[in-house]
């Protein structure tokens, strides 16, 4: 294997673009710190974004494998020269950063680290993280190795355009964040408009007919008929309420798991057979996988809601390093042109807009009679 550094222009491309292609803070932070120690040549680089007590709200390694990180024990504490790039915000450069004065010394489990390049990632005057790299991977022969000026200066070049990166990425979790706010409010109007007044309605009626069964009869069967399509009318605002939910259980479970259950939540509730099938995927960067679930998500209601169907197909496979989603039913179908003219849109230009936003793309294949299929497709990370 060969221990000489990326350079050149190209090298340098290829980890901005891969930095700018991210939108979640966690993923964000682990493709600045993949980025810096592929580019530098290092065995170890981690990025650690402070928070207000003296610790790190986030820490990212890469180099440490999932075992030996877990074994490190707690996240470290700003002190010696990590404190250093953070309060002093300046560039450091060691030999051996062990023979640092301010070199506290590491968890059992932690590697041993000898040369170390390190600096903080600045928005304007503000440190919002420090990135650092350890032990260059370059032939020690003579035992003269160790990180440079010019890596120092690739390192700050890199860490400029991180910290607008990041930033971003901070901006569209916030934007996001309001969005589902939003969502809520409307939900919450949604509920109290239609739901909450079939269920006074139904209330009222199932009263109504209690008072009326001994004197008569019939009339409190119509009311008992009326009572049950309210009921059902409560039941489908329920239905298309959920359906809209983000659920909390995406970032645990991942998108299979939390699409699956959705699928069976849906086959027990709908008349339809609703069923799910998956092949071959790999984890996608989150801002995907929310697409892939809320188009999901959208196919799903318009299918069962709107297209009569008797069956209703989901399947989530793998293309190249990303996703397609397939959303099928065999109900009425309709046409996709008929329903742009008319101004009806059935969600298309949500799942459209959704698609495009994590660089991915949406076919809506449909016609009269026919059934309708939704296919969206995902680049992966």
């Amino acid at each position: 294997m060969s221990h000489r550094p990326s350079s050149g222009l190209a090298a340098v491309s290829t980890a901005l673009l891969a930095m700018s292609r991210q939108m979640e803070v966690r993923d964000v932070l682990k493709t600045i710190v993949a980025s810096a120690r592929e580019l530098l040549d290092a065995e170890y680089a981690a990025l650690g974004v402070p928070d207000d007590h003296g610790g790190f709200a986030q820490f990212v390694v890469d180099g440490v494998g999932d075992d030996q990180w877990k074994a490190i024990g707690p996240l470290p504490r700003q002190h010696g020269v990590l404190a250093a790039m953070l309060h002093d915000a300046r560039t450091e450069r060691l030999a051996d950063v062990r023979e640092d004065p301010r070199f506290g010394g590491w968890p059992a489990a932690h590697p041993d680290m000898k040369d170390f390049l390190g600096l903080p990632v600045k928005d304007g005057d503000e440190t919002i993280g420090a990135l650092f790299l350890a032990n260059k991977r370059c032939p020690r022969t003579d035992g003269g190795c160790g990180f440079t000026e010019d890596d120092e200066e690739l390192l700050s070049i890199l860490a400029q355009h991180a910290a607008i990166a990041l930033t971003n990425a901070r901006l569209y979790e916030r934007s996001r964040e309001l969005t589902i706010a939003e969502e809520r409010s409307r939900l919450a109007h949604e509920l109290h408009d239609a739901v909450s007044q079939k269920l006074f309605s139904l209330r009222l009626t199932a009263q109504a007919a209690a008072a009326l069964v001994d004197r008569h009869p019939a009339r409190a069967k119509e009311e008992l008929h009326q009572v049950a399509e309210l009921a059902a009318e409560a039941a489908d605002e329920l239905r298309a309420a959920v359906v809209e939910l983000r659920p909390a259980a995406l970032d645990e479970d991942g998108l299979i798991n939390t699409l699956r259950t959705q699928v069976q939540v849906l086959d027990r509730a709908h008349t339809a057979r609703v069923t799910f099938d998956t092949c071959g995927l790999k984890a996608l960067p989150a801002a995907q996988e929310e697409a892939l679930l809320r188009v999901a998500q959208e196919a799903l209601h318009n299918a069962l809601r709107h297209s009569g169907a008797e069956r209703v197909d989901v399947s989530l496979t793998r293309r190249g390093p990303g996703a397609a989603l397939s959303v099928t039913d065999n109900g009425k179908g309709f046409d996709p042109r008929t329903v742009r003219r008319a101004g009806r849109h059935l969600g298309l230009v949500s799942m459209r807009d959704r698609a495009s936003g994590v660089g991915g793309r949406l076919r809506v294949i449909s016609a009269p009679g026919r059934g309708t299929t939704i296919e969206m497709e995902v680049p992966g990370g």
